[in-house]
């Protein structure tokens, strides 16, 4: 069993002296010894090993690389990633303890703190993990039918021949909200002209591979993996849909984030690390690719992971290109910063989709999740830069753009939307 939050009186004296401190020791190129980057006093994280939940997806890699690389150690903690079966689970495991953070779904963490898609607790963002990396794969009887995109995948949806059934890994999830609105931007509602259902993401390709669905949103490689076992084709990106999207974050409890402060801000600091080193170089993700597909994490063929891995796409439609917007780790700390306006876009969503039945205050949710504060101070440790603003500006694929400025007025905006 792990640990419980209820052991420590903390303290936070000294954080952002010790973080400065410490960003000049590493520009000389030097540590403290082998205790961490907190080797004593306040500042030292109150957890010696934390057990960091994750799912077989490509984007779990910089909690796996802090932790294989020894990235942890030199904040002070021991990593443990744990393997999990589902969201659901990781969401449960999170809420009870038992997980300490987690590399889970946006929002996931946004709809438990507001009691949808479970029960209700208060949460926290601690960091973005990494930008783009999903996709909607269709399947081949659906080429087969003629449709290969949206625009015939809609023609084909409108003739009713049979109900058509696609999947997505959670409720509240960023695959289920990717869906949703390239479904909608197509004039397809995901909630009366389709069944949709839920499967974990490693179970994605079994199961259209025996018919039970006809199309999914999920990270990779099980993208990629339906190509390759000739089951099915991308039919888009995700990047395709919102370039530099936010995806998995790294969660945890409120409670976690206030007790236990340092110990959060050394994971971030571990995560970070490893990020950067990811995408520092083709052969550092090459050696990621061959770590992550190891049995005890993503447990798949070391190629599918790391053809999208280096940003080399092929469709299954003859198609094959070198993706700028491949997943993204770092991107010179871009990626890891955690806007509020990401969070706030999730909630946008599952307000048009009925999953929130009235507006909240978008604004004062983001902020109470999304740590802010907490990141800044692991930043300047690690030297990653922060952005100026806590929103950012985004075009998606249907021209529409979001920017957090009236979140309740885009919610309602949508053509296509629960009643």
């Amino acid at each position: 069993m792990s640990e419980r939050f209820d052991d420590k009186n903390l303290s936070r004296r000294g954080f952002l002296k010790a973080g400065a401190t410490l960003g000049g020791m590493a520009a000389m190129g030097t540590m403290l010894p082998s205790a961490g980057a907190w080797a004593a006093g306040s500042d030292k994280p109150e957890l010696e090993e934390v057990r960091i939940g994750f799912i077989p997806l490509t984007d779990c890699s910089s909690v796996v690389m802090a932790s294989v690389m020894g990235f942890d150690k030199k904040y002070g903690i021991k990593i443990t990633p744990s393997k999990e079966a589902s969201w659901a689970g990781v969401r449960d495991k999170l809420a009870n303890g038992e997980l300490h953070a987690a590399h889970v779904l946006y929002g996931l963490v946004y709809g438990l703190h507001l009691g949808i898609g479970g029960p209700k607790k208060d949460m926290a963002v601690l960091m973005t993990l990494n930008n783009n990396g999903q996709a909607i794969t269709l399947s081949n009887a659906l080429k087969d039918k003629g449709a290969v995109d949206g625009a015939s995948l809609s023609k084909l949806i409108a003739k009713k021949e049979k109900e058509y059934t696609f999947a997505q890994t959670f409720p509240t999830g960023t695959h289920a909200m990717w869906l949703y609105y390239w479904l909608a931007a197509h004039d397809i509602d995901p909630f009366k002209d389709v069944k949709n259902i839920v499967v974990p993401p490693p179970q994605m390709v079994a199961n259209m591979r025996v018919g039970n669905m006809d199309g999914y949103c999920v990270g990779e490689p099980w993208n990629q993996r339906a190509i390759v076992d000739k089951i099915g084709f991308t039919a888009m990106t995700t990047q395709d849909i919102w370039t530099d999207h936010p995806e998995k974050v790294l969660g945890a409890t409120a409670e976690f984030a206030a007790k236990y402060p340092n110990t959060a801000r050394a994971m971030i600091c571990a995560i970070l690390d490893a990020s950067k080193w990811i995408d520092a170089s083709a052969a550092n993700r090459s050696k990621t690719a061959e770590t992550v597909a190891a049995k005890s994490y993503v447990n798949t063929d070391v190629d599918v992971i790391r053809s999208r891995m280096i940003g080399q796409y092929e469709n299954g439609l003859g198609k094959s290109w070198s993706d700028k917007n491949y997943m993204k780790f770092y991107n010179d700390g871009l990626v890891n910063y955690p806007y509020l306006s990401d969070g706030m876009w999730f909630l946008t969503q599952h307000r048009r989709w009925g999953l929130l039945k009235q507006d909240v205050d978008y604004l004062a949710v983001a902020k109470a999740i999304n740590k802010t504060e907490l990141y800044k101070q692991a930043a300047s440790i690690v030297g990653a830069p922060v952005p100026k603003s806590d929103f950012r500006s985004s075009k998606f694929f249907d021209g529409v753009v979001w920017d957090g400025k009236d979140p309740k007025k885009y919610a309602a905006s949508f053509k296509i939307k629960a009643a």
